[in-house]
């Protein structure tokens, strides 16, 4: 399963331990690390990355998942949906559109005091003792959570509802006297300027799914040429539906525009 993790640590040292354990467990087959970063909380309570080592796939761009969660951690975390998302993140303002669970992300943020460090990262893990053993020998807390895949669901009903007032707005002022047209005209202008950004944002981020889906189907694919038997079967399958996922999601977000 696809999950994202957090380990919070009481000092660096443990941190960047944790991030070898990742780096070790990944190498030996035991998870697949698609992007991993130690980071830390300030007195100032906002959030900076520290220096990261590792042949990760997305370690240079770090996906959206992990940049989210980054973000969000030095932001106003606990206000629901709605939780502005740090420039890390990039433009999205939804922990929904983040594909982020609500209690994960103030779970971590509670526990990620000032002083505290912790290692996150984006991996495939078919059960949890491997991380778990070794970040527990490591005095790390372990968070985790599956990835929700509603993304592409969350930017369709936020496009079908600006249709919709827009529908509204056009039929009204179909009806409207001549001092009341100028007014309705300029609320529909500025609902169809959003809404033709919401469709830019649904066309990058299909581009971004793409991307970040080859270069992890890539590092699978690594793994499944040197395994064997249920293991070569159990990555297979997973490439299989990750292939699905992604279809899935770029069919919802092109058919945006129709």
């Amino acid at each position: 399963m696809e999950r994202l993790l957090a380990v919070v640590f009481n000092d660096e040292s443990q941190a960047y331990e944790g991030l070898r354990a990742i780096n070790q467990l990944d190498a030996e087959g035991s998870i697949t690390a698609y992007a991993a970063q130690v980071i830390t909380k300030e007195p100032a309570g906002n959030v900076s990355a520290k220096q990261t080592e590792g042949n990760f796939p997305l370690q240079t761009t770090k996906g959206l998942l992990l940049g989210s969660l980054i973000g969000l951690l030095g932001g106003p975390v606990g206000v629901g949906l709605g939780a502005a998302v740090g420039t890390s993140a990039g433009a999205i303002g939804d922990l929904n559109i983040a594909d982020l669970n609500t209690d994960f992300v103030q779970e971590v943020a509670g526990a990620l005091t000032p002083g505290k460090f912790a290692l996150v990262a984006d991996v495939n893990e078919e059960w949890v003792t491997p991380v778990d053993t070794q970040m527990e020998a490591l005095s790390g807390v372990v968070f985790r959570t599956g990835r929700k895949h509603f993304e592409a669901d969350q930017r369709a009903r936020d496009v079908a509802d600006l249709k919709a007032e827009i529908a509204d707005l056009k039929a009204e002022h179909a009806e409207a006297k001549a001092d009341r047209k100028a007014k309705l005209q300029a609320k529909m202008d500025s609902l169809n300027a959003k809404l033709q950004r919401k469709l830019q944002e649904a066309k990058q981020r299909s581009e971004q799914i793409k991307n970040e889906t080859d270069a992890k189907v890539q590092a699978l694919q690594k793994k499944a040429a040197s395994a064997r038997g249920d293991a070569k079967t159990k990555i297979d399958a997973r490439i299989s539906q990750m292939r699905q996922e992604f279809d899935k999601s770029t069919a919802k977000l092109k058919a945006l525009a129709a």
